[in-house]
């Protein structure tokens, strides 16, 4: 990934609400769509050019997918992605995601389920 490719993965509000949300932890897309308030299929799209970008990976667990913030090869895109979540951590909108997410966590069952799927693993 080159500094261009990085800004423009940054540029979205939803992906830095995602990449927030992801800083230090695996999360599965079912805590995305309920925290964001935003469709799974739009919450997926968002995901996707994370992942072409380099700053996420995907895990899949039966039917659940699970994704977490990847670090970046460049050593000048590194300090600017740093940056940006320094400043997100400040931000209150992204303090209150992280509220929500850790509520989630404690009762999956209250979030999203697919059918016939089973509550996917608790986030550590």
């Amino acid at each position: 990934m080159n500094l261009s490719q990085l800004l423009a993965a940054l540029a979205d509000p939803t992906r830095l609400r995602l990449l927030n949300l992801m800083r230090g932890r695996e999360v599965c897309v079912c805590y995305f769509v309920e925290i964001l308030g935003q469709g799974q299929p739009k919450i997926s799209r968002h995901l996707a050019y994370l992942r072409r970008a380099g700053l996420v990976r995907a895990r899949r667990e039966g039917k659940w997918m699970h994704y977490s913030m990847e670090r970046p090869d460049d050593a000048a895109a590194r300090p600017v992605l740093d940056a940006v979540l320094g400043s997100l951590a400040e931000d209150r909108k992204m303090q209150a995601d992280l509220k929500r997410l850790e509520r989630a966590c404690c009762k999956p069952e209250m979030f999203v389920t697919l059918e016939g799927a089973p509550l996917p693993a608790r986030v550590e």
